[in-house]
């Protein structure tokens, strides 16, 4: 028991300094959103969390461009604190504007509810092959009940959004869910049923990230959706 509170206990500290580091990087980053565009494979779409900029999934971004797929990130999102249905209109508007179809969906947190909106009502469903959700609140986090903010009380297991998208599970079979086996922001996990799962051998929400088994979970993504 000791043990495995200690464990939880770093994997939890590691995941701060993360994504601290993370969020100065992304602020002093010079990257250009249209350095990524190019590429033969299927359109990616890039769904960051909450008070997450794009940048703060750059190394997932670069990785994902290096295996030549066009990656396409939503810059009006900002730092993704709107309402998941307002933040999935920017993903359909963007959709449309580009006239993007087949497109991959690469989400972390927050973002994969905002992909699944996405693939469950609107027009932009049909433009969605499939999503890789990492570390996302499914089925909402007890902890945001005691939020000061809206932008996190939304993820509360009872939020009108987080039910809804639970009702509706077409979606859910061309989903692939990546998570640890500890989380400090969702201790209920990210098991999606009629999804894939994919748990790793290792906790956190923000530094999972940087996982090998992340690119693994892309990789079944594209199976799935190219079968």
């Amino acid at each position: 028991m000791i043990t495995g509170a200690l464990q939880k206990l770093g994997w939890w500290a590691l995941d701060y300094v993360y994504a601290v580091e993370r969020q100065v990087r992304a602020a002093f980053s010079r990257a250009e959103a249209s350095s990524y565009l190019s590429g033969d494979g299927a359109p990616v779409v890039i769904i960051p969390g909450v008070y997450e900029p794009w940048r703060f999934m750059l190394p997932l971004i670069e990785a994902i461009h290096e295996n030549g797929h066009p990656v396409h990130v939503l810059e009006p999102l900002g730092f993704n604190h709107r309402p998941v249905p307002d933040a999935a209109e920017h993903v359909a508007a963007y959709l449309r504007a580009h006239d993007l179809t087949d497109v991959l969906l690469v989400t972390h947190s927050k973002g994969g509810l905002v992909g699944k909106f996405a693939m469950s009502f609107g027009d932009s469903a049909e433009r969605i092959a499939g999503m890789l959700a990492i570390a996302t609140p499914f089925a909402g986090s007890r902890y945001a009940r005691a939020m000061a903010v809206s932008s996190l009380r939304i993820f509360s297991p009872s939020d009108a959004t987080i039910l809804a998208l639970a009702r509706e599970s077409d979606a859910n079979s061309r989903i692939v869910s990546v998570f640890g086996r500890f989380d400090p922001h969702i201790p209920d996990g990210s098991v999606l049923e009629l999804a894939r799962n994919i748990e790793l051998p290792t906790g956190g929400h923000f530094r999972i990230l940087t996982h090998p088994g992340i690119l693994r979970g892309f990789a079944v993504l594209k199976e799935l959706t190219e079968a």
